[in-house]
């Protein structure tokens, strides 16, 4: 593992080695944006993460909550990720059933008189 041998770690940089962001210009954009989080406070890309700190990402359709293990520098494999962080996220929400919204196929062509009806009746006229 590619390891700093300071004390602290740019955070874009950080979030980039540990696999949240896709790319480090990802990770940078969500900084500015203000999605980013360290010790409750918004971030910039350069600014610094040390161990212990507690780094939330607001992105998707979820919140990653994590504390620092490691400083890394270099992105890292998948297993090396998991351990440079102690991941306090909340659960994913569970996924939709597809009985529970209404559903159309693609394609399927003009509703029928039927079907209008009970289209308006879900959408409550």
């Amino acid at each position: 593992m590619t390891q700093t041998e300071t004390g602290s770690v740019r955070v874009d940089s950080w979030l980039w080695a540990v696999r949240l962001f896709k790319s480090r210009s990802q990770a940078t954009a969500a900084c500015r944006a203000g999605h980013v989080r360290v010790n409750d406070d918004r971030v910039k890309p350069a600014a610094t993460v040390r161990r212990g700190d507690r780094v939330v990402v607001r992105g998707g359709d979820r919140e990653r909550v994590v504390v620092v293990e490691q400083l890394l520098v270099k992105r890292v494999s998948a297993p090396a990720a998991a351990l440079a962080m102690v991941d306090h996220s909340p659960p994913p929400p569970p996924p939709v059933e597809r009985g529970a919204v209404p559903y159309r196929p693609r394609g399927s062509g003009r509703p029928t008189k039927r079907d209008r009806r009970e289209i308006e009746r879900l959408r409550g006229y």
